[in-house]
């Protein structure tokens, strides 16, 4: 394993945390799959048509600001987004409501269960005087689901996709991060599964990366090369090692 630098270098103040894949994973029961929904409706050739039913929300990197401002405007604009792609399939207009509605509730019915490492990595960092926060590409329902999985009063700073207006790796999100943190960007070190959204993004924000690449991960393939101010994890504990995380560097930011 290749680790880097030091997890939790000297004078950083806040450890944010990608949510899944980072500190979650999706369990039993799974969330209906959408080819199932369109055969029942009568619609099969149509639902071999949508494809993979976790390719069609916003893309990686998207700036969707003009549609953030309320959870109805949000929602409004998921909606509409199945709206046209289920038309695109070839789905008569009588049956386009009932299906967008019940396949936007099939998206978000999933089932979360925290990491075993998660909970006392979390409550040592914030024991060091360590901002924790999360921060995910995510439905609007982030904050609750953070609560929903037991760490809602372990994380200080909660910032989602749908409420920033963006993607990661946009860098909208990690602006609106970083006000939440009420630190430099060079303060926070950001842990996530994902290459581009949780490495590269924040490296290129100002922050620096730690890439966590669990045995059983869902990602696939070869970890990249670690690039400057980043390392390299197989678990959460590796946070804590003796050393790596002696300089929390002033104790948390504010929480706007």
């Amino acid at each position: 394993m290749e680790h880097g630098p030091a997890m939790v270098p000297d004078g950083v103040g806040a450890v944010v945390f990608d949510f899944y894949g980072t500190l979650v994973r999706m369990v039993e029961p799974l969330p209906p799959d959408h080819r199932g929904i369109f055969a029942r409706r009568g619609l099969a050739a149509q639902g071999e048509l949508w494809g993979d039913q976790w390719s069609v929300g916003p893309g990686e990197g998207e700036e969707h600001a003009a549609y953030s401002a309320g959870e109805a405007a949000y929602t409004a604009w998921e909606r509409d987004r199945l709206r046209r792609r289920a038309r695109g399939c070839g789905v008569p207009e009588g049956e386009l409501d009932g299906l967008v509605a019940e396949l936007d509730r099939a998206m978000k019915a999933v089932r979360l269960e925290l990491f075993a490492d998660v909970p006392g990595v979390l409550a040592a960092l914030r024991e060091r005087g360590l901002l924790v926060g999360v921060c995910s590409n995510w439905f609007w329902n982030l904050e609750e689901c953070v609560e929903a999985v037991g760490i809602g009063g372990a994380v200080d700073v909660v910032v989602g996709s749908a409420r920033a207006g963006a993607r990661k790796p946009h860098p909208l999100i990690y602006r609106a991060l970083m006000e939440r943190c009420a630190l430099p960007a060079g303060r926070v070190l950001f842990v996530g599964d994902m290459w581009v959204p949780d490495v590269l993004g924040p490296l290129a924000a100002g922050m620096r990366a730690v890439h966590l690449w669990r045995p059983d991960r869902a990602v696939e393939g070869i970890a990249p090369p670690l690039p400057e101010r980043a390392a390299r994890i197989s678990g959460l504990r590796e946070l804590l090692t003796p050393g790596a995380g002696s300089g929390g560097g002033g104790g948390r930011g504010g929480c706007g």
